[in-house]
């Protein structure tokens, strides 16, 4: 098995592990790890068709639009769920408990420059993710379809 397979099973798991934990606890423990709200992400994979979701954190979001940032911890490779949002960018989240439909897209440049030290401010994790990579870390912006606003 080679370190990116390795790497690959290591994210599954931990995405099962943090299911299992925000069930059990009624999504009361790490809801909001380093301070920052955890989504939800459905999408259909680009690959299978298949429904597909997964946990991140928002470091930047308001009531129009949610930002998830394609890290990977850092990786050469994006992950799949940006892959699969490139692929079908109309997608759904779950936020503070309610389900939202979207439509996503990679920020530009310049919309990357602006949105790039908020997101370092929240987690300076985010900057040595990018540090750790050659690939330039896409930022996702998920606009709200429903009018219902975040918390």
């Amino acid at each position: 098995m080679n370190s990116d397979t390795v790497k690959d099973h290591g994210a599954k798991l931990m995405n099962l592990a943090h299911r299992v934990v925000l069930t059990v606890s009624g999504n009361r423990l790490l809801a909001k790890p380093f301070g920052m709200p955890v989504v939800e992400l459905h999408t259909v994979g680009h690959k299978s068709g298949q429904p597909r979701s997964c946990y991140l954190t928002t470091p930047v979001h308001d009531s129009d639009r949610v930002v998830l940032v394609a890290s990977k911890g850092g990786d050469d490779r994006n992950p799949d769920w940006y892959r699969n949002l490139q692929a079908r960018p109309d997608a759904e989240l779950v936020i503070n408990g309610v389900r939202r439909k979207i439509h996503a897209r990679t920020a530009n440049a310049e919309e990357k420059a602006q949105l790039w030290p908020q997101i370092v401010a929240a987690y300076s994790g985010y900057g040595d993710y990018q540090q750790r990579t050659t690939r330039d870390i896409p930022v996702v912006v998920c606009t709200l379809l429903h009018d219902s606003p975040l918390d």
